[in-house]
């Protein structure tokens, strides 16, 4: 038998030299290493609580960290704001879905964790979700869908989504979880198509815009020049729009407008129809096309829109002009036949409106020419080119009352150009403003250096109504020159009062204050001169040139003008007649009690200079003033 080695030395340590064993001393001994081995116990055990007792706070805290990260995870998940869900890979079956996944599918959670797509879903769209899952957990490969169709019929609509899912396999590699996104793309995609839309349509008639028009010219182009084709371009605008439209107000404009397109877009079936802006259209005609059928539907489409259209109870009167270019004989590309359907389209509204006219090549250097008077035009009056002509105004016995200044312009090469040519172009680039101003200046100059207190008429253009402080101008006009304010009268025409119609009012009654008379002018030509007189107290009625002119030639037009010297008569309104040329025509307005005449029987259009005895000055005068 082995002695255990303490027990050993206990023993030698208790046994004297003649080798007798104490034995109090070896159970003191035995009882010490008892008592030492008890303490290494129990500080052993103490060791071993404490470890198990971090081990378990260790592990509590892991826990809690755990619950924590999950709840974070949980709150995220519940909260990102597409629709996230988890499958078993097994059956795909649900075990997770969140809060927009509740309200993507339109369900609580409730119904759905647990459960297939087999009984939850109608069955076609349960087939379609079963055959996803399984492709992405055989494959074990993302699958990523965008802008995907997705009927989901327990919406009772279809959507539009984004959706993606992914394999997560357990420890030993075997499918676990299918974990899956599903965003609902569908206003998104509906906003951008809304607004790729808008970008390329015009938002009046929904018809294609410029852009649009352009876009679609370019591609036709490089069709006909691969196919070796040609086609044909027409260029459209309504005649007569903008004054319906101011007439009657910008809504009834507007509707009139989308019922012009839609004519325009009927008839023209299978043709590129786009509104460019304003009043303007174009045509992109179908490749091939023989030049009859073009010509034909360019005056079918001129016969339609000259159909009266009934808008809003008004029965509004417009028409078309029609300018066509052809490729490849009128242009190769897109800017030569833009702007030669817009040469012919001049061609066609100069000859009288209403009219078809085909590309020829004299009518580009007419635009051309239009377009150097356009910037001649702006050179003009830095450059001291415009004058100021006088032509007088007499009542009816001859007595000379006035003059009315008229506005000229003698170009350096091309001689005087036409009032009729460089006044609209002015009102286009809004320089009418500035030179309104300037004749507006030399007009009331002139006519405070005359002895005699004669009166002294301005036109106004509807533009300088509508830009820039009028009232202001005139006022400092009239302190500048000295002439008296009774001594001007501003003519206007229906354009300056259509329109904001209130904001003109206020604007014509501000000039009235002033002292200033106001006369309406070409009365009886526009829909509404007599509800403008009812409106504001006009000094002077102008009877337009064209019924003085027709007066031996047709009754009518007599039997207008005495409709209108008895209205005028009948609201004190003094008349003037413009165009007077023949003494019958004088004759028979001092018949009708007509007060006030102008005309060639009374004086052309001349430089002050030829009226000096008219207005009080001698010559002598006139040249050392």
């Amino acid at each position: 038998m082995t002695m255990h080695r303490l027990l050993a030395r206990q023993i030698r340590q208790s046994t004297d030299e003649s080798g007798k064993v104490d034995l109090t001393k070896l159970g003191e001994l035995v009882s010490a290493a008892y008592e030492e081995s008890d303490g290494d116990r129990r500080s052993t055990d103490r060791a071993i609580k404490l470890m198990i007792e971090e081990l378990e706070q260790t592990h509590k805290r892991a826990e809690q960290d755990l619950g924590r990260a999950r709840e974070f995870l949980d709150s995220i998940i519940e909260n990102i704001p597409i629709a996230v869900f988890a499958k078993d890979a097994k059956d795909s079956r649900y075990i997770l879905l969140n809060r927009a996944g509740e309200e993507y599918y339109g369900m609580p959670r409730e119904e759905m964790l647990g459960k297939t797509p087999e009984q939850i879903f109608p069955d076609k769209i349960a087939r379609v979700v079963n055959e996803q899952d399984r492709r992405v957990v055989d494959s074990g490969t993302p699958m990523f869908l965008e802008g995907h169709l997705l009927e989901v019929g327990v919406k009772g609509r279809d959507r539009l989504v984004n959706s993606r899912k992914l394999l997560i396999r357990d420890g030993g590699g075997a499918p676990q979880y299918l974990v899956g996104v599903i965003e609902d793309v569908t206003e998104r995609i509906t906003n951008e198509a809304r607004i790729s839309h808008l970008a390329h349509h015009d938002a009046l008639t929904d018809l294609p815009n410029r852009s649009a028009f352009n876009a679609a010219l370019g591609e036709r182009l490089e069709q006909a020049q691969e196919a070796a084709t040609s086609f044909a371009v027409l260029s459209l605008d309504l005649d007569r729009f903008k004054e319906v439209n101011d007439v009657f107000g910008h809504p009834v404009g507007d509707m009139l407008m989308r019922a012009a397109a839609d004519r325009l877009a009927a008839e023209a079936d299978g043709a590129f129809v786009a509104r460019i802006g304003g009043d303007e259209f174009m045509i992109l005609m179908p490749d091939d096309i023989n030049r009859e059928d073009v010509l034909g539907l360019a005056e079918r489409l001129v016969e339609t829109i000259g159909t009266e259209l009934e808008v809003d109870d008004y029965l509004p009167h417009v028409g078309l002009s029609v300018g066509i270019a052809f490729y490849p004989d009128d242009g190769v590309n897109a800017a030569t036949l833009l702007a030669n359907a817009d040469s012919a389209l001049y061609r066609a509204k100069r000859e009288g409106r209403g009219r078809v006219r085909v590309f020829e090549s004299e009518m580009d250097q007419e635009l051309r020419d239009r377009r150097l008077l356009q910037h001649d035009l702006r050179q003009a009056l830095e450059q001291n080119q415009f004058l100021v002509y006088f032509q007088p105004q007499a009542r009816v016995d001859g007595e000379v009352i006035g003059f009315e200044a008229l506005l000229r312009w003698n170009h350096p090469t091309r001689g005087f150009v036409p009032p009729d040519q460089f006044i609209p172009l002015a009102e286009e680039n809004g320089l009418i403003v500035e030179i309104g101003e300037w004749v507006l200046r030399e007009a009331c100059r002139e006519a405070a250096s005359w002895p005699r207190p004669l009166q002294v008429a301005v036109n106004l253009s509807p533009v300088q109504f509508q830009a820039g402080d009028l009232e202001r101008s005139i006022h400092q006009i009239l302190l500048e020159t000295g002439l008296t304010p009774t001594r001007l009268e501003v003519e206007i025409t229906e354009g300056v009062l259509i329109g904001d119609f209130n904001r003109a009012l206020n604007l014509l009654r501000r000039l009235k204050a002033l002292g200033v008379r106001i006369a309406m002018d070409d009365f009886g030509t526009g829909y509404s001169s007599l509800s403008y007189l009812q409106s504001f107290p006009f000094d002077k009625i102008k009877i337009d040139r064209g019924f003085i002119s027709n007066l031996e030639a047709t009754p009518q037009s007599a039997e207008i003008v005495r409709a209108v010297l008895s209205l005028a008569h009948a609201l004190h309104i003094p008349v003037i007649a413009e165009g007077v040329e023949t003494e019958a025509q004088r004759a028979f307005l001092a018949r009708e009690a007509c007060e006030e005449m102008q005309g060639y029987l009374v004086g052309r259009p001349d430089l002050i200079e030829r009226y000096l005895d008219l207005v009080g000055v001698t010559v002598e005068r006139r040249l050392y003033a």
